[in-house]
């Protein structure tokens, strides 16, 4: 045990320090495996490969894009947005001091906080978060390079995956596992995506914040950041309610889309993900925490399909280990689809 846990801190270090590297190659991965079923849809019809690959190509690179562009389009709407509130952002700061002195804290303090909300500074500090996730695709040729011929090979996989069966079926069962799992959490988290980015828009149109669609399609995308992700979505509608109806709608906001992502994200849609992935509510947010850690903000987002590959490689595939696979899924009675492929080497 001691061996194994020494092998895993120096596998986790080496990950870490190559977060860079590795970020973009697992990203690519779960897109091209998302994606896959396209490419043998065509196989299946009868296209010729170069057709099949082309089509997994253009797919993937759609979602990249959309998603990427929507992210950054959100950031820099808001920063165009911040000139047109500096009044309003001065009078918060000179509330937020009255306030304070009213509460008994010392002048020096009351400058120092109220300093913090500077009508620029909350410029910068969008155009910090808006540099954040720029830096996330910052190694944007190599991904689009990894993808390239990810895609290229996703189309001869499954073949290869069935000739391989013969002589290692744990492993080709882990890993059909993984692609599926991924597949089944991704359809979960868009579905309630979507139903959540209707919630939210339809209640920011309500109270009057500008701009309610742009709000909701990112609360859309940070629905795939599971647990927090709904906290990423509700800074920039929240910060918009403040400058435009004061603390109360401010408040108001951030009240309805608790209410709003609690029953949904924290209630419902864990119990779903749990039962479509096999992996526990507890389980899937220290995932989130130990990837996020190991590779930054892209660990956030890969945090369930990265633990689904390791469950499968790590878990599913020896017999010694496999027990612990109830141990970690959503019901104590499941039985991973690794632990059922009949070993039929001789």
């Amino acid at each position: 045990m001691l061996l194994s846990l020494a092998c895993g801190v120096v596998a986790v270090a080496g990950m870490r320090l190559t977060a860079d590297l590795l970020g973009p190659v697992f990203l690519a991965l779960m897109l091209t495996v998302t994606a896959s079923p396209v490419s043998a849809w065509l196989r299946r019809l009868g296209a010729p490969v170069w057709a099949a690959a082309a089509a997994l190509m253009v797919t993937v690179y759609l979602v990249l894009f959309g998603l990427g562009g929507a992210l950054v389009f959100s950031a820099a709407r808001l920063i165009d947005l911040m000139p047109a509130y500096q009044s309003q952002l001065a009078q918060v700061r000179a509330d937020l001091a009255e306030s304070l002195t009213d509460l008994g804290i010392d002048a020096p303090h009351v400058q120092n906080v109220a300093g913090l909300i500077q009508p620029e500074g909350v410029v910068d500090l969008v155009q910090a978060v808006l540099g954040g996730v720029l830096g996330v695709v910052s190694n944007g040729v190599f991904l689009l390079a990894v993808l390239l011929f990810l895609c290229i090979d996703a189309v001869h996989f499954p073949a290869r995956l069935t000739v391989a069966a013969a002589q290692r079926p744990e492993v080709v069962g882990a890993l059909r596992s993984f692609a599926q799992g991924t597949r089944r959490y991704l359809l979960v988290s868009t579905t309630f995506g979507l139903i959540v980015a209707v919630i939210d828009t339809l209640l920011l149109w309500a109270l009057g914040v500008p701009l309610p669609l742009l709000w909701g399609l990112l609360s859309f995308i940070t629905n795939y950041i599971p647990n927090i992700g709904f906290v990423i979505g509700l800074v920039p509608p929240a910060l918009l309610a403040l400058l435009e109806g004061g603390p109360r709608q401010m408040g108001l906001v951030i009240l309805l889309y608790c209410a709003v992502n609690f029953v949904i994200q924290s209630v419902i849609q864990p119990k779903i993900v749990g039962a479509a992935v096999g992996l526990s509510a507890t389980v899937s947010f220290l995932s989130l925490v130990f990837w996020s850690w190991v590779l930054g903000p892209l660990g956030a987002l890969l945090a369930i399909p990265l633990s689904l590959l390791v469950k499968g490689l790590l878990v599913d595939i020896d017999p010694a280990t496999r027990w612990l696979g109830p141990l970690i899924s959503a019901s104590g009675d499941e039985v991973s689809p690794a632990a059922e492929v009949p070993d039929t080497r001789p």
